[in-house]
C-alpha cells in the first residue's frame, strides 16, 4: 500500500539533524515512506512537490573507499532532485593529512547542505555525525550498509509485493550488507535465515539487538538446510575491497550459489547480489544472468532509494 507525502516540509529549524546512519536506529514507519517513495520515483509517479525538492541544495560525498555504484547513484539522484554536488576522496581533502573528524564535520556543515561518508569504520561515520549541523548519511562502513538494503528491499517488492511475513536467506560471509539486512528485519517484519562459515558469522551484537526486537534471525552452517523453502536468496563476494585472506575462498565454496543451492529456495525465489560480483566464485553465471536473477533492478534501485532518502533526511517527508 503506497503512502501518500506531504509537500512541506516536516523539519524545523533548531532540532537536530535528521541522520540515515543505520537502519536499526531509524523508526519502521520512516523507512516504509522512504521505501514507497523509492517505488514512486523508479515509476515516475512520485508527487510534484517531491520531484526536485532540494533545488538550491549541496550534497558533499566523501570517500575514504573506491565507489561505482554508491557515487554515481548518489550524485545523479542529488541532480535529479535539483541540487549540486561535491565529491571528496580521503586523498583531496585535510582528512587524509591530519585535520580531524570534529573540524572537518564543524566546517563541511558551513559549506553543504547535507553530507554522505564511504568510510571503513563506523566510528568515522558516528563522529562525523556527532558534530554536523546538517544530515549525514552512511554509504557505506565496514559494520552496515543500509543504502544498499533499503535498495534491495524496494528491488524484492518490485517483483514480489510487500516483504513483510516472507523469509530472506542469505549465504556466504555475515558481513556488512548481511548485518543491514538483519537490522531490516524487525522493521519490516521478514524472517532472515544466514548460512555462514564458523569464523564468518554476523556481530552478535546486531544479532541479538534484531531478535530483541522481535526479528526471527536464524544463523547456521548448511546453506541447503537454511535455504530451503525461502523466497530471497542474497549473497556477496568473499573477498570486499580491503581484504586479503585468500583462504576465505576454500571456506566459503560450499556457499556459492549455484544452479543447485538456488533449488533449495522456493521455485520463484529472487537472486539478489550488491555488485560488483566476482563470477563463478560466490554466484555462478548461470544463477547471476538467470531468470530469478534481479541484480540490475537491484542496481537501478539504488538512485531511486537514495533519492528518497536524500529527500527525508532533509525533512521533505516525515
Amino acid at each position: 500500500m503506497m503512502t501518500s507525502f506531504s509537500p512541506q516540509a516536516v523539519s524545523h529549524p533548531g532540532l537536530p539533524p535528521r541522520h540515515f546512519l543505520d537502519i536499526a536506529d531509524i523508526e519502521a514507519g520512516a523507512l516504509r515512506r522512504m521505501v514507497n517513495l523509492a517505488a514512486l520515483y523508479r515509476t515516475g509517479n512520485a508527487p510534484e512537490a517531491l520531484r526536485r525538492p532540494l533545488a538550491g541544495k549541496t550534497l558533499a560525498m566523501i570517500f575514504e573507499k573506491p565507489s561505482t555504484r554508491t557515487r554515481v547513484s548518489f550524485q545523479v539522484g542529488m541532480q535529479q532532485l535539483g541540487g549540486d554536488v561535491v565529491v571528496l576522496s580521503h586523498q583531496d581533502t585535510q582528512l587524509g593529512r591530519g585535520e580531524t573528524i570534529p573540524d572537518a564535520s564543524r566546517v563541511l556543515s558551513r559549506f553543504v547542505d547535507i553530507l554522505m561518508i564511504r568510510t571503513f569504520a563506523p566510528e568515522t561515520l558516528h563522529e562525523l555525525a556527532d558534530y554536523a549541523s546538517v544530515p549525514v548519511i552512511n554509504g557505506l562502513t565496514d559494520e552496515t550498509h543500509p543504502c544498499q538494503v533499503m535498495a534491495d528491499i524496494a528491488t524484492f517488492e518490485q517483483h514480489r509485493g510487500e516483504i513483510e511475513g516472507k523469509v530472506i536467506g542469505w549465504t556466504g560471509d555475515g558481513n556488512n550488507v548481511a548485518q543491514s539486512w538483519i537490522e531490516a528485519a524487525p522493521k519490516f517484519g521478514f524472517e532472515i535465515r544466514l548460512a555462514c562459515p564458523e569464523g564468518l558469522e554476523p556481530n552478535a551484537g546486531i544479532v541479538a539487538a534484531a531478535r530483541k526486537a522481535g526479528a526471527s534471525v536464524i544463523i547456521g552452517r548448511d546453506a541447503r538446510e537454511l535455504l530451503d523453502g525461502v523466497d530471497c536468496v542474497i549473497t556477496d563476494t568473499w573477498l570486499s575491497m580491503h581484504d586479503t585472506d585468500t583462504d576465505r575462498s576454500n571456506m566459503l565454496l560450499p556457499y556459492q550459489v549455484n544452479a543447485d543451492l538456488m533449488g533449495y529456495a522456493k521455485p520463484n525465489a529472487l537472486f539478489m547480489h550488491c555488485l560488483p560480483a566476482h563470477r563463478n566464485e560466490e554466484v555462478t553465471d548461470e544463477v547471476m544472468d538467470g531468470p530469478q536473477s534481479v541484480v540490475w533492478d537491484e542496481a537501478e534501485n539504488r538512485l531511486h532509494a537514495q533519492k528518497a532518502i536524500m529527500v527525508w533526511c532533509m525533512g521533505k517527508i516525515s
